[in-house]
């Protein structure tokens, strides 16, 4: 099979399609047809081994994928340990889920892994209650776009999101979010950031944030957050360092800061279940639009990377293996 193979940390340039043997299905595994590969931002991570959990050469890079049995069967979308980056991958069957007729695979994969992320930072970890506020950082990428449509959907009752162009903010907006304010504000002063925070929530400090940047945008996120408010931390975009919190700042009011991860979720399939059999109906039924980003063959993964990491995406971006 033709996959995406690194045998050296690095950038985008240590990515190489190759040649490889098909993988070989374990206890309670299928080996599928890839028709779809999907990108995210945590593996440009995986593939400088600058993330939560360390890496072994050689990788094939690829936490999600859709496609069919290789034996023939219905179409699935599934989350993987790794290998999604192929023409072929070795799935768990608790991590498999059918795709509705009029989901498309980019859909899918929009939900599978960003769309689960955003369901349970709202739910399990945020524990989002009718009325209160939320701030959505990056909410015109792959799991903001989605975390700003249920923010909505379940009675949030002010959704700001930061976007870093004119045209990201618009597209928050369309997505439902009441207000977006400029990240970029965060780069010289953090309380310049939680300055406008505040402002855009009529001069009130927030309830609810979900945060994937660190840096000062995380530290201006923390400061504008109300009594008893929670941030919910689930990625370290700047990919810079982030000061320390220390624990009178959480006492002083009530605060909480709440770290998140979908691998542990993969450990306890019927925590994903919960979010895929209410993420891919409303994604069926027009209720859920994710955001497609755009798709690109495997052979121009190295493109899809430089664009992520450019910033210059919005949305789901998925990988072709056919070409």
């Amino acid at each position: 099979m033709r996959a995406v193979q690194i045998t050296r940390f690095g950038g985008p340039e240590v990515m190489d399609v190759v040649d490889l043997p098909d993988p070989t299905p374990g206890p309670g595994q299928q080996l599928y047809e890839v028709s779809s590969a999907g990108v995210n931002f945590a593996d440009t991570h995986q593939i400088e081994n600058s993330y939560l959990a360390a890496q072994q050469l050689p990788l094939i890079p690829g936490a999600e994928f859709v496609g069919t049995p290789a034996g023939g069967g219905p179409r699935v979308v599934g989350l993987l340990d790794g290998g999604g980056y192929a023409e072929k991958a070795v799935a768990h069957d608790a991590l498999t889920w059918p795709v509705p007729d009029g989901v498309s695979d980019e859909q899918a994969l929009a939900v599978v892994l960003q769309g689960a992320t955003a369901w349970h930072m709202l739910r399990t970890s945020a524990h989002l209650a009718e009325g209160e506020s939320v701030v959505v950082i990056a909410g015109a990428g792959g799991v903001g776009s989605l975390a700003v449509q249920l923010a909505r959907r379940w009675g949030a009752g002010r959704v700001i999101a930061t976007a870093s162009s004119p045209e990201k903010r618009a597209l928050a907006e369309e997505l439902g979010a009441h207000v977006t304010v400029d990240p970029a504000l965060a780069d010289d002063d953090p309380k310049q950031f939680t300055g406008a925070l505040r402002e855009a929530n009529g001069g009130k400090p927030v309830d609810v944030v979900l945060e994937m940047t660190g840096g000062n945008v995380f530290s201006g996120c923390l400061s504008a957050l109300a009594p008893f408010g929670r941030l919910v931390t689930y990625g370290m975009a700047a990919r810079q360092e982030t000061r320390p919190v220390p624990p009178g700042m959480l006492l002083q009011k009530s605060r909480a800061v709440i770290g998140f991860w979908l691998a542990h979720c993969m450990a306890r399939p019927h925590m994903l279940d919960a979010a895929m059999d209410e993420l891919l109906p409303m994604v069926a039924d027009g209720s859920l639009k994710p955001v497609v980003g755009g798709r690109y063959p495997l052979s121009n993964v190295r493109d899809a990377h430089q664009d992520l990491l450019a910033r210059r995406t919005t949305g789901k971006l998925v990988l072709d293996p056919a070409r």
